[in-house]
């Protein structure tokens, strides 16, 4: 009997020591995963090219690549025969293929603006956009295209680069092809920054508003979310880009406040 109670005290301390008592930096899927991308014409760097090669990636990281290469057991397959594979940057930021909107004037008779001109069931302040989608807007350039292929990307995250609340982003590949072929993900990540952008409004006029106003703006979201007796698209399409990744542009604010 005693035996069995310190054979059972053994596991349950093998047990605890076992758990993480901290917080793990990086993806916490500790399950082993590996990939197989065959019969695909791959571009090991600018110069070498392999024809019917296979590319063999284990816990997101490359093993092999090459003609002759063994694929591991338990490997999800996937013939890429007529694909081409390029090693290349991915830009999380960038506005590539999407225009800026047009700008909506404030009034001539005026002259302090603090009501959107947006027609429309949307926010009251011009610089909230959440309801804008950049793949709306994407329409691939292939000289642009190339200029960035060169300098080393191959995937690139694009905003519509406007306004406090600045919707989603779609997530395309720099290939010289038609746009609806290179559209990896329709909404990719969220926007937000403390530059009012092309907004006519004087408010909000300084950092410390453009905080207020994103502040309220999550506020209102929060609220909007019990609502059932009005159409808010803009307070609508933030809430639904809440589990998107958020990318945050400070770089401009000081320009917005000049």
């Amino acid at each position: 009997m005693k035996t069995k109670q310190a054979l059972l005290l053994l596991l349950i301390c093998k047990a605890t020591w076992a758990q993480e008592t901290f917080p793990v930096n990086g993806i916490t899927d500790k399950r082993h995963t590996t990939y197989a991308f065959t019969h695909a014409t791959i571009y090991t760097d600018y110069k070498t090219v392999l024809t019917d090669a296979t590319l063999i990636i284990q816990d997101g990281i490359i093993k092999a690549v090459g003609n002759n290469v063994q694929i591991p057991a338990g490997a999800v397959i996937s013939n890429t025969k007529g694909k081409y594979i390029y090693p290349s940057f991915i830009e999380p930021y960038g506005d590539y293929g999407v225009g800026l909107l047009k700008t909506i004037a404030a009034e001539a008779n005026n002259e302090n603006q603090f009501l959107t001109n947006t027609k429309g069931a949307y926010a009251w302040n011009q610089a909230i956009r959440a309801e804008v989608n950049a793949v709306n807007q994407f329409a691939s350039d292939k000289t642009q295209a190339e200029s960035l292929l060169k300098a080393g990307f191959g995937t690139i995250c694009s905003f519509n680069k406007d306004g406090i609340v600045r919707g989603t982003a779609c997530a395309v590949l720099l290939a010289p092809l038609k746009s609806q072929e290179v559209i990896i993900k329709q909404k990719a990540a969220a926007g937000l920054s403390f530059s009012k952008g092309s907004s006519s409004q004087d408010y909000p006029g300084s950092l410390m508003g453009c905080i207020a106003l994103l502040r309220q703006t999550y506020l209102d979201a929060q609220w909007y979310a019990g609502v059932k007796s009005q159409t808010n698209l803009s307070l609508g399409a933030f809430n639904e880009q809440q589990n998107l990744p958020q990318i945050f542009d400070c770089s401009n604010w000081q320009n917005q406040l000049r």
